[in-house]
């Protein structure tokens, strides 16, 4: 604190020395009374003395402040009297007035006394700390004085006060929960105090959004009637900004949240015209400069885009054009609106649209576009309003080739209304080209430039337009009579600037013409054309129109370089040969130079506004600066270039198109190609399914059939014990003449049946296991000689598989024949069983005999009946069961097919591995000869050579040395 006290005795007027001894005591009593009350007795009157006697105090107390702050948090009373008498110290707001010159003198001394007791505080960080800790305290004696305490660190020294703010353990969560205070004297001061805490560090900026910052600042901006709020609601707005300007996180954040839809109230201002106060303008103004940080040209455009399209969708944009074309709005607010309407729009397809379907409130509607431009061609107008709606133009021709279109076709003769009772764009844009004032000109040349922007469809549309000069006299093309203004130079009196107006036509016929060979043969058509260029940039004229002749060497250039030799007269080569006898090549580059070394040329090119303090500095458009640069290389390359590297170029050219034509065309294939492949993986994705549904079928029916045989095995068992019980009695008895002994043969039949049945199942499973084994024996890899035998068997058990189908098949064909056997046998039985039951004789023996032998009668004929639906069951089964094997028949005939193509591809790859081997092994032959004939000429020369052998048999060697050393240690 020595500089402090060399400050302190500097002073000439000092305070009187009582008082710099009670500052003493009072410093003496807070250090060392024990009483709490004598400590802040102390404290109250420091305090009081803060104010006039700001240096002493800060000398002699400010150590004894902290340590209360540190030692007596229990009471709010001593800390908050600390706290403000720390906030006198520090802070350099004057409250008296000054009375004389002395005093103004000595208050310039202590001006930057806050810095130096900022710098001693913050000396010991633990400081810092201590004071974001006292701001948990509720008590409004101790919360206040400690926000304004810390606002005025920040204001002293913030970037260091941030630094220790942001490494200390939930400092920035403290200072939110200031925003969320019930009190609005301390909510407000909360706000400014994270005006200076987010001021210029991104990191603090994201914690704040974080920590919920958007929610609770559009909540007090709602609350205090947002644009007819107060301060308060300009210091929330300040702070959004400080949130949101160049800080991509927090501008995602804030649309991902939904916030852009609660700005849409803000502008809701009314039609009615009920008086703007000065607090309003301010507060709209900021909220409109928080629109314009959204969608800035300098954001990413991705982030820009969403915020675009997202304003249009919850209706904000509508809400602006409102504001634009409502009355009674000042022309501030308004000029303001425009800038916003025009980022808002800016390359946003959508956005444009719906701009240009805006009308104003008139009678008749008039587009809003007309008019604005109306606006921007009338003198009388504002100047920044003037350049709000240029910018405006731009932005909604921005990367609009639709809206270029229809701004060019206003100027065409099919589309301009014959009867004159509406103005459309494209004659305001010809009347201010035209006119005597050169601001209007410039600003028309502009914007008519921004309506050819990378259109060559729009340029070569623009060629067609013809004016009507004078009664009498032949129409004249817009191009010829830009070349004519241009030409008469200073000759027309105009108000304004005097270059403004050839700077205006030159920007707007370089655009015109660049990327626009027959743009270019019509300027050149003109045969005063080229002259006056030569002769413009040949003078040596003073400073201000050095630009022109810049531009004038920018429009040759152009000439040059986009010229296809289409006139005899001004090709490349007669150009150039004419530069460099008029002006001389050099001094061609020098004066092409002149355009972006201008100091306006620098100011136009860093923002996409046209942002100029004063008309006379409007020279420049942001668009062209980017096509100068563009240019102005490639220029300086064509001047120097010879006619052979021209023809070279051009032949490089073709050559060049010929490949982009190619490889489009292969483009374009392999598009197809890739569409095609697309279809088949949708083919084969949708025949996998099909597949898998298949399987699962199979499944299915082969679980049935499981099933069915389980059934049909228990039906046979219960089919074997019923016949055991009928046996049981009913021994030797005849029934309708027919023996019961021709069951037992029909029984054994179907039982010789069903062995046949099995012995054709375990057959298939035998040569299922044998196609397994073919298939297995294929997979894997097979000598020659194990190929051969395998490829015998094959044929031979392919024989036997035919013969044992061709017996299967007789086996069926008798089975069946069997089948029709029984089915005759049935219906002989069916028919004998009918004649005894007529045929039954009544005489010798009495009713009751003859009843009970007729129910005996019937219950065996229901019996027979019940065996021979089961016969026929069985038979239908046996049936089934033969068609079933058929089928597995053919199965195995179409595996056994298939086996044998495989084999055949098996023995042609072995042929050609046959065939590589022996290629191989020549080789091999041919390099033991090589190498043996070199191992020849070694030895001539004189080489030892070691062979593989001497080598092995000393390997060998030293082994056998190391085996036997071996033995001999483990012998020891």
């Amino acid at each position: 604190m020595n500089f402090l006290r060399g400050v302190m005795g500097g002073q000439s007027a000092g305070p009187q020395h009582t008082e710099a001894e009670t500052i003493q005591k009072l410093c003496d009593r807070v250090a060392s009374s024990t009483l709490l009350d004598d400590r802040r007795n102390a404290v109250r009157a420091l305090k009081s003395l803060s104010k006039k006697y700001r240096l002493e105090v800060g000398i002699q107390a400010m150590e004894h402040l902290i340590h209360v702050l540190q030692t007596d948090r229990s009471d709010s009373e001593i800390i908050g009297y600390a706290l403000d008498t720390l906030y006198n110290i520090i802070s350099n707001d004057e409250e008296e007035e000054v009375d004389d010159i002395e005093e103004e003198n000595s208050t310039r001394q202590s001006e930057d006394l806050g810095s130096q007791f900022t710098e001693i505080f913050i000396k010991q960080q633990e400081n810092v700390t201590l004071l974001l800790s006292l701001l948990e305290e509720f008590d409004f004696h101790v919360r206040w004085p400690g926000v304004k305490l810390l606002t005025s660190l920040l204001k002293q020294l913030g970037p260091q006060v941030q630094q220790i703010i942001l490494v200390s353990p939930m400092g920035v969560s403290r200072l939110m929960d200031l925003l969320a205070d019930s009190r609005e004297v301390i909510r407000n001061d909360g706000v400014l105090l994270l005006q200076a805490l987010t001021r210029s560090n991104g990191a603090i900026q994201k914690i704040v959004a974080f920590e919920n910052a958007f929610e609770r600042l559009l909540d007090i901006i709602t609350e205090e009637g947002n644009s007819d709020g107060g301060i308060v609601v300009e210091d929330c707005l300040i702070l959004l900004q400080n949130l949101l300007k160049n800080n991509n996180s927090n501008q995602n954040f804030f649309k991902e949240g939904s916030y852009i839809q609660r700005m849409k109230p803000w502008f809701e201002v009314g039609d009615e015209n009920s008086g703007w106060s000065a607090q309003k303008v301010t507060n709209l103004h900021l909220m409109l400069q928080l629109v314009r940080v959204l969608v800035s040209p300098t954001n990413p455009p991705g982030a820009t885009s969403s915020c675009q399209k997202a304003m249009f969708q919850c209706g904000l944009l509508q809400q602006l054009c409102t504001i634009l074309m409502a009355t009674g709005v000042p022309a501030d607010i308004l000029t303001e609106t425009i800038n916003t309407v025009s980022e808002v729009i800016r390359g946003c397809q959508v956005n444009q649209d719906y701009f240009a379907s805006v009308n104003a409130p008139s009678n008749p509607p008039r587009p809003a576009i007309v008019v604005l431009l109306m606006s921007m061609v009338n003198e009388r107008q504002p100047f920044v309003l003037r350049c709000a709606v240029l910018y405006c133009f731009q932005c909604f021709l921005y990367k609009n080739q639709k809206g270029q279109g229809e701004i060019v076709s206003t100027l065409l003769p099919s589309t301009i209304d014959a009867t004159g009772n509406s103005v459309s764009a494209g004659q305001l844009l010809c009347g201010g080209l035209f006119s005597t004032d050169s601001l209007s000109n410039w600003c028309a040349a502009v914007a008519l430039a921004h309506a050819l922007q990378e259109n060559a469809i729009q340029k070569e549309q623009l060629l067609r337009v013809q004016l009507a000069t004078s009664i009498g006299n032949p129409p004249v093309s817009l191009l010829q009579q830009c070349t004519n203004i241009l030409s008469q130079g200073d000759k027309i009196d105009r108000r304004g600037s005097k270059i403004q107006t050839r700077v205006g036509l030159l920007m707007l016929l370089c655009t015109w013409l660049s990327n626009c060979p027959i743009a270019v043969t019509h300027f050149l058509h003109n045969s005063a054309n080229v002259p006056f260029l030569t002769g413009q940039i040949a003078e040596n004229l003073g400073e201000e129109e050095q630009l022109v002749q810049g531009l004038c060497a920018l429009l040759l250039g152009i000439s040059i370089y986009f010229n296809d030799n289409s006139l005899e007269s001004c090709t490349k080569e007669k150009l150039k040969q004419l530069i460099e006898k008029r002006i001389g090549k050099e001094n061609f580059i020098e004066k092409l130079g002149f355009i972006s070394k201008h100091e306006l040329y620098s100011r136009a090119s860093q923002k996409p506004q046209p942002n100029f303090p004063s008309p006379e500095c409007m020279i420049f458009d942001h668009e062209f600066t980017k096509l100068v640069k563009e240019l102005e290389g490639v220029i300086t390359k064509a001047i120097y270039k010879s006619s052979e590297e021209d023809k070279k170029e051009e032949e490089v050219k073709k050559t060049l198109e010929q490949h982009d034509n190619i490889v489009s065309h292969y483009k374009n294939m392999i598009r197809e190609q890739d569409l095609q492949l697309e279809e088949l993986r949708q083919q084969v994705s949708t025949l996998k399914c099909q597949n898998e549904q298949l399987q699962t079928a199979v499944t299915q029916q082969v679980s049935q059939i499981q099933q069915h045989k389980d059934q049909y095995n228990l039906l046979k068992v219960q089919l074997g014990k019923d016949n055991q019980h009928q046996g049981s009695y009913s021994d030797g008895a005849q029934m309708n003449g027919i023996q019961l002994e021709e069951i037992g043969r029909l029984r054994e039949e179907i039982e010789e049946l069903k062995s046949n049945q099995e012995l054709l199942q375990s057959q298939l499973s035998e040569k299922d296991s044998f196609i397994k084994t073919l298939k297995s024996s294929q997979t894997s890899g097979m000598n020659e000689q194990s190929l051969a035998t395998a490829s015998a068997r094959d044929s031979e058990q392919v024989a036997e598989l035919k013969q044992e189908l061709a017996t299967l098949k007789s086996q069926l064909n008798s089975q069946s024949v069997e089948i029709t056997k029984l089915q005759t046998e049935k219906q002989e039985l069916l028919q004998k069983t009918e004649a005894f039951a007529e045929s039954v004789p009544l005489q010798g023996a009495s009713e009751t005999v003859i009843a009970a032998e007729t129910t005996d009668v019937e219950g065996r004929l229901s019996a027979l009946l019940q065996e021979t639906k089961e016969l026929k069951n069985e038979i239908k089964a046996l049936s089934e069961e033969r068609t079933a094997i058929k089928e597995q028949l053919d199965s195995c005939n179409s595996t056994v097919a298939i086996l044998q193509n495989e084999k055949d591809k098996l023995e042609l790859e072995i042929t050609d591995s046959k065939k590589e081997q022996d290629d191989l092994l020549v080789l091999l032959a041919e390099q033991d000869q090589k190498i043996f004939s070199l191992k020849r000429k070694l030895k001539d020369l004189g080489y030892p050579i070691v062979e593989e052998d001497e080598l092995e048999s000393g390997d060998q060697d030293e082994e056998d040395e190391n085996e036997d050393a071996d033995k001999d240690q483990d012998s020891i």
